[in-house]
């Protein structure tokens, strides 16, 4: 699946993913393959999400909201 982590200055990343956990503003949620369509708004955090063989990676964010759709995550952050 892709992810797209993008903030009002810069795309900060850009590519395939296995999972990705996010901080929601109900708790914290991962997504996996597959997983069904949702938008959902983000409390702050840490996004940790694995890519390829470059193990896992750890985004602190203050907030912000992300749209899955069709294996694509979206995360647009503050």
């Amino acid at each position: 699946m892709t992810l797209k982590i993008i903030s009002p200055e810069k795309v900060l990343f850009n590519g395939e993913v296995k999972q990705v956990d996010l901080p929601g503003t109900m708790g914290g949620f991962t997504i996996l393959d597959r997983h069904a369509p949702l938008i959902s708004s983000l409390v702050e955090g840490d996004i940790v999400y694995q890519s390829g063989d470059d193990g896992e990676k750890r985004l602190t964010i203050g907030g912000g909201i992300v749209e899955v759709r069709d294996n694509k995550i979206v995360v647009c952050i503050n």
